[in-house]
């Protein structure tokens, strides 16, 4: 009997996945089978990157290089990364579950997906690998398997060794599945605190807008536009609009490029009053959903709004 390949759906996959779909992948389930508009997509389950791991011939020196880390050290740091990265990036990508995630891609019926690192110890109530791995947006079927290990491979970038350390996750036992979902071509994205970041009021709710894709903001590229809303009348109840000179857009060579905006464009407001109070509306509900504070990362695409991240605020006292 032909083996199970280690790939679900993201719908197929229980909200309490977290061991087999990281973080993010049980999330975004979780946020599925409560009705909310998430994207279409799959995952790549753990079970496959630890598989790729015990079929390679030095997968013990991936510990061994851990081992030797001094995080005081940056040198030490940075040679046990690109050592780990060099040993990933040489192995070649397993046939069969390459064959079995080309065959859920065009399943799929998407040109583009988002393809996203999700760990297991990943988003919790008290920690967050947000940012620390990596995202490659508007990928192609011929540059899935590709990223796919770049996903695996950013567990051992420098940034997440230090995070892993940082936070007692060192003899953890911390793997990585990958998401890859319908990319959402946004005209507009940003992001969602359903509870103001630096008041720390539980009343207001802080969303953030940008032009384009929203690499630009969670990059740190651009301002966004900036609303504050009441969380009981959901309401705005004060506004900041930025400049935004450049909007990051697919190009035609398979990657993102920067297009720089005109100043009509670049100094109006970048969502409407109507679109910014239905992501509020959204995010209120799924902080119901999960009875806690959530950080939510959006997208909107011909007037439609898609949900990317959802996970616990993890800097409030």
């Amino acid at each position: 009997m032909k083996p199970t390949p280690p790939i679900k759906t993201i719908a197929e996959l229980s909200h309490h996945a977290v061991d087999e779909a990281g973080g993010k992948g049980a999330s975004l389930a979780d946020l599925t089978h409560a009705g909310f508009p998430v994207p279409p997509g799959f995952v790549i389950l753990t079970s496959a990157y630890q598989e790729f791991l015990r079929a390679h011939p030095r997968h013990e020196d991936i510990a061994a290089q851990l081992a030797r880390v001094n995080v005081d050290d940056i040198n030490s740091v940075e040679r046990a990364s690109t050592v780990i990265h060099d040993i990933i990036h040489d192995f070649p990508f397993p046939e069969a579950l390459g064959q079995s995630v080309l065959e859920a891609f065009d399943a799929l019926g998407a040109e583009y997906v988002a393809v996203r690192s999700s760990a297991t110890a990943e988003d919790s109530a008290v920690a967050s690998w947000a940012g620390e791995l990596e995202t490659y947006l508007n990928t192609t079927r011929d540059q899935l398997l590709d990223h796919i290990k770049k996903c695996w491979a950013s567990l051992y970038s420098p940034r997440a060794i230090f995070y892993r350390i940082e936070n007692a996750m060192e003899d953890a036992e911390v793997h990585v599945a990958v998401v890859v979902q319908k990319m959402v071509n946004s005209d507009a994205a940003g992001v969602c605190f359903t509870v103001h970041p630096v008041t720390q009021d539980r009343n207001q709710m802080i969303i953030e807008a940008c032009l384009g894709l929203g690499e630009a903001l969670v990059s740190g590229q651009i301002t966004p536009d900036s609303f504050t809303i009441a969380k009981d009348t959901v309401t705005i109840t004060q506004r900041y609009i930025s400049r935004q000179t450049k909007k990051i857009i697919r190009g035609t060579e398979q990657h993102n490029v920067a297009l720089t905006l005109g100043e009509d464009e670049s100094s109006r407001q970048k969502v409407s009053d109507e679109h910014i109070l239905r992501v509020a509306e959204c995010a209120k509900r799924i902080e119901a959903h999960y009875g806690f504070p959530v950080d939510i990362e959006w997208a909107m695409e011909d007037g439609e709004i898609y949900l990317t991240q959802a996970r616990p605020i993890t800097t409030l006292s």
